[in-house]
């Protein structure tokens, strides 16, 4: 297998690999397993190496039904990186034959990295020590997470999704303001264990179910911990999608101009978007739910576009720098092959949105998509994303989208067309 080699960026992977002077040692082909330190916690996650016929290693991070391709792997002395442009983070291990160790970094995260250890031919995400199965978790849950703030307890509400195979369970979180995307684990016993990682953050649920309807536990992230208590629902759901965010009285449109990544003002005055049904989606780079939506709306829009349709995607940054935002906006728009317009709006911050979007009554969530008719009225707005690790809920927003596309499309208008 021959491995990729290349000058490494930045000095903090200069730093990591400086105390070593011995000959790379390549990342070898098979199934890892991975665990994550996060404070007290150990959060396992998966990963498989491939060599491919054009002597490539291809790394994909796998949780659940999803296998996620990172970017090509470099080394420098015994280290391996594997960068995650997508979010803008690498992973950094030193490599000792069938093990590595190293850490998660985001580029423009001033906290430090989160170390893990991997070890190859490997295949569990969690070891099962009691397979007894005396209840099933399949379906439907109503989770209230608690959080403390100043002292006090806040609840809010998610709808959970689970499926079961013998021990093995997956499924996720759905949210007012989208979906956890995907998780893997096991039922061992009564203890409930699920973790997720595809190349953004860390996360972990471990819980003890009361009974068969009742669970209670924690979830634990890079931002802390989550006490959760759940109660099996077939009726649980979340508020209609439609209704969160809408204009405030007496505004019917948007009106705003952002630099596209010529530096050129864009706005939906521009010939491009007049007489057209306009899909506005307020993103951002770094977002896992908005990544979702640019996988569907990407290849969406190139079926599309045709028909008298536009998409036009308002991105929001960690940095309110447009060089910066040009750098990670393309890097997004090569991975999707995105045709359509993307702009950069400004630093990612929800009341920074509110108050460049002013007709709206808040922002609550990245992303959120406006579907605006062909006089340029805002007919609906979406706040969120149900994206594909929620199933059947995934195929009605699909359903949803393209009918309320199809019935804008249909419509005159205000010149008669």
């Amino acid at each position: 297998m021959k491995a990729i080699k290349s000058v490494i960026f930045g000095s903090l992977v200069m730093a990591w690999a400086a105390c070593s002077t011995t000959e790379t040692t390549e990342l070898q082909v098979g199934n890892w397993r991975g665990e994550f330190t996060l404070d007290k916690y150990q959060v396992p996650f998966n990963f498989v190496v491939e060599d491919d016929t054009a002597a490539l290693v291809k790394v994909f991070l796998t949780n659940g039904n999803e296998k996620a391709p990172l970017d090509i792997i470099y080394y420098q002395s015994d280290s391996v990186i594997l960068p995650i442009k997508v979010y803008d983070a690498v992973l950094i291990a030193k490599v000792e034959g069938d093990s590595i160790k190293g850490f998660f970094k985001k580029n423009q995260s001033a906290k430090r990295g989160i170390p893990f250890r991997a070890v190859r031919n490997q295949y569990h995400r969690f070891q099962v020590k009691d397979s007894t199965l005396s209840h099933s978790v399949a379906g439907k849950w109503s989770v209230k997470l608690i959080t403390e703030s100043d002292g006090k307890p806040t609840s809010r509400y998610t709808v959970g999704l689970l499926e079961q195979q013998g021990n093995k369970i997956t499924g996720t979180l759905l949210t007012t303001t989208g979906d956890y995307r995907y998780w893997e684990g096991v039922l061992d016993g009564t203890q409930l264990k699920l973790s997720a990682f595809s190349g953004s953050n860390p996360n972990l649920i471990q819980a003890s179910l009361v009974d068969s309807v009742h669970f209670t536990g924690e979830f634990v992230s890079a931002g802390g911990r989550t006490i959760l208590e759940a109660v099996k629902s077939d009726t649980a759901k979340l508020p209609d999608p439609y209704t969160l965010t809408y204009l405030k009285p007496g505004h019917d449109r948007l009106s705003f101009s952002f630099p596209n990544l010529d530096g050129k003002q864009v706005s939906l005055s521009d010939d491009r978007y007049k007489g057209k049904v306009v899909v506005l989606n307020v993103s951002g780079s770094w977002c896992p739910n908005c990544v979702d939506e640019a996988s569907f709306l990407a290849p969406w829009y190139d079926a599309n576009k045709n028909r008298g349709v536009e998409v036009l995607t308002l991105s929001f940054e960690r940095k309110d720098d447009f060089q910066f935002a040009k750098e990670r906006i393309s890097t997004f728009k090569k991975r999707f092959g995105i045709q359509y317009e993307v702009l950069f709006a400004g630093i990612a911050d929800k009341k920074l949105v509110a108050e460049k979007l002013p007709e709206l009554n808040s922002f609550l969530s990245f992303p959120t998509t406006l579907f605006i008719d062909k006089n340029g009225r805002v007919r609906k707005v979406h706040t969120g994303y149900t994206g594909p690790a929620t199933g059947k809920y995934y195929q009605e927003f699909i359903s949803a989208f393209n009918a309320e596309v199809d019935a804008l499309l249909n419509e005159k208008n205000s010149s008669g067309i």
